[in-house]
């Protein structure tokens, strides 16, 4: 795969958070299509924030799908071609916390997934490299927003 993420990850803002950064080590991913890591140590200022155990894991993965699909041939008679199979890429970032006191840590799933219809890759590839770019672009702009958003429930 050609994602290849390097240590440290410079975090994205959040509010409490200075300058957050998170030192990554390569894990086995849980899938022979995937890549994944772990957070070993937090770096600028998260207080409350923990590195990855087992009993709460902190990783990020990024996943291929197992079989890539190709645009299938047209009807011969329409030159129509009626069903296009997707290759679904996914990013998913595990994180345990705590729900209350005296409880199991309890896992934040955030997952981004991008669906690109077979031929795009090949046919329209600036068009799907400008919907990925303005997607990751939101979520950055946004992130501490967001942020905010999961934690006071108001939009």
């Amino acid at each position: 795969m050609a994602i290849a993420l390097s240590t440290p990850i410079t975090g994205s803002a959040q509010t409490g958070f200075t300058s957050p950064t998170y030192t990554i080590v390569t894990d086995n991913a849980p899938s022979l299509f995937g890549k994944q890591w772990y957070v070993s140590a937090l770096g600028g200022t998260q207080t409350g924030a923990t590195v990855h155990s087992i009993s709460s894991p902190f990783t990020v993965s990024v996943f291929r799908p197992a079989s890539l699909s190709q645009l299938p041939a047209p009807n011969p008679v329409t030159g129509v071609i009626s069903s296009f199979p997707k290759n679904v890429y996914k990013v998913v970032t595990r994180k345990g916390a705590l729900p209350a006191a005296n409880q199991p840590a309890q896992n934040i799933l955030i997952r981004t997934e991008v669906s690109i219809p077979a031929g795009v890759d090949s046919y329209s590839a600036a068009e799907l490299r400008a919907a990925l770019s303005a997607h990751i672009g939101a979520l950055t702009q946004a992130s501490a927003g967001i942020g905010d958003t999961c934690v006071t429930g108001s939009l």
